[in-house]
């Protein structure tokens, strides 16, 4: 019974008749009020602008229908489309909180931008999918009147996944799945191989799955910037802030086999303003946890995994931080234009970057090897011991690459299943999940907004049904694994 109760879902929170999700009316009927007020004390002083005795332009509405934690490109994605499909203009009040309004340490802009539908689920090749079509119309979602077209600069070489022998008959299912879901890829023997790619040493490869079309790799910062414009233009408000406390209030719900369950709902937000100990407090409908790597301790705030252990209330969310090396290596003897993202058994993989023989890539640690998340610092080490001879065993021509820079960035990586987790939380009722997708966030987001935002507005998943990635598997114990991480 209690696995029951918690699958059942309520209806929408939201709708677009008219919001009156406050306590003491509608987001309009606010508005208008300090209207009338700001009017009235013009009246007192004739001829002088409105002008606050205190500047509150820096602070967070005091009321939003949405609270949306995570400015990156999943919690912008979550944005546009509650904002694109609301049944009225203007009736959905969404406020996005991020910590850092430069996005130096965002994941986002920290990836290699990557696209691919090879994965092992069909859920991630439909999100996948949808993103592709997303992507390549890029301008008609996000066209903003009188600004220039946006340039995601594209670049359709595909993804070619290697595999050993051990590997193989798990590639062969693979792809004859991601094909029955629309995804154009196709399976190359070791000789196809070498023939199509002879920059290749096809030493261990049993057998090779290739993307032939919406694969490739894009530039993140620009998909990012797109979407704040259009979501500016939307009436997306903005705050640059840390959250530090939900408000919450709590109810008592007894299962048919007599087991007591508490249900919370969250009231208010806790902003924490940028380089100082003020706060704003905003009442809100719904909050939506998109922290990306930092998104389970903001479950940890609103009380998720705070209980006895075994139950639902004690499930945490296993999201955390992982670091990842990012590398570019000069080679002039490397492969050349028609090179794809390559990945490798081993787990190294590289694509080109540019014209001028530059190529990005890396190699995700064993558990054992996992570097500290505490900060950014590179591990050159970590190329030179563990990436090169990877990269130079399966193309010979990288033994005389040069290193030119490094980078490091966070994975939201989902230690159950490499998974994303999307939907409500069954006992923190109007808290919703855009997170935990261990690398593959990015190339995902358009859908994932999509699905979020259906969940909140009709009560269900609409285009894409991503019930495995419901919170409730962590309690009950469902992986949804995707073995296909880099």
């Amino acid at each position: 019974m209690l696995q029951r109760a918690l699958r059942l879902r309520p209806g929408p929170y939201l709708s677009g008749r008219g919001l009156g999700t406050y306590r003491g009316g509608s987001t309009l009927d606010w508005d208008g009020k300090v209207s009338e007020i700001k009017k009235k004390i013009q009246s007192i002083f004739p001829g002088g602008a409105w002008s606050p005795l205190y500047d509150t332009s820096h602070l967070p509405p005091e009321r939003s229908d949405v609270v949306i934690v995570g400015g990156g490109v999943l919690g912008l994605s979550v944005a546009y489309w509650l904002k694109r499909l609301e049944k009225q203009r203007g009736a959905i009040r969404v406020l996005v909180v991020e910590r850092d309004h430069t996005y130096a340490r965002a994941s986002t802009v920290l990836s290699v931008g990557g696209i691919r539908q090879q994965f092992s689920l069909p859920e991630n090749v439909q999100l996948s999918l949808f993103s592709a079509e997303f992507l390549r119309n890029i301008n008609e979602y996000l066209a903003v009147v009188d600004d220039p077209p946006l340039d995601l600069q594209f670049n359709p070489s595909g993804y070619l996944l290697l595999a050993s022998e051990e590997g193989a008959a798990i590639m062969e299912s693979n792809v004859k799945m991601q094909r029955q879901e629309g995804a154009k890829v196709c399976l190359m023997s070791p000789e196809q191989l070498q023939k199509k790619f002879p920059w290749i040493n096809t030493e261990g490869v049993a057998l090779a799955s290739y993307g032939l079309e919406n694969e490739g790799w894009f530039d993140p910062w620009c998909l990012l910037q797109g979407l704040r414009r259009k979501l500016q233009s939307m009436g997306v408000l903005f705050c640059q802030g840390e959250v530090t406390r939900f408000i919450s209030s709590s109810s008592h719900m007894e299962t048919g086999s007599g087991e007591q369950v508490t249900l919370k709902r969250i009231h208010e937000v806790h902003v924490k303003m940028d380089r100082s100990q003020e706060f704003q407090p905003v009442e809100c409908a719904i909050v939506v946890n998109a922290a990306g790597a930092w998104s389970g301790q903001i479950a940890e705030l609103a009380g998720v995994g705070n209980g006895p252990p075994g139950t639902m209330q004690g499930t945490r969310l296993p999201v955390e931080p992982r670091k990842r090396y990012v590398y570019l290596w000069h080679c002039p003897q490397g492969p050349g234009l028609e090179a794809p993202l390559v990945a490798d058994p081993s787990g190294a993989y590289f694509r080109r970057e540019g014209l001028g023989n530059n190529y990005l890539g890396g190699c995700s640690p064993t558990e054992e090897e996992e570097p500290d998340p505490g900060n950014l610092e590179v591990d050159y080490d970590f190329f030179q011991e563990k990436v090169w001879p990877r990269l130079a065993q399966r193309v010979p021509a990288f033994e005389t690459l040069k290193v030119r820079s490094a980078w490091a960035g966070y994975y939201d990586y989902n230690t159950f299943d490499q998974n994303g987790v999307v939907g409500p939380h069954p006992l923190v009722v109007n808290m919703y999940f855009a997170t935990g997708f261990s690398g593959h966030g990015l190339q995902q987001a358009p859908a994932v907004g999509r699905a979020v935002a259906e969940m909140v507005l009709e009560g269900h998943f609409q285009t894409i049904n991503l019930s495995p990635f419901l919170f409730s598997r962590f309690y009950f114990g469902e992986k949804a694994q995707e073995h296909c991480i880099l």
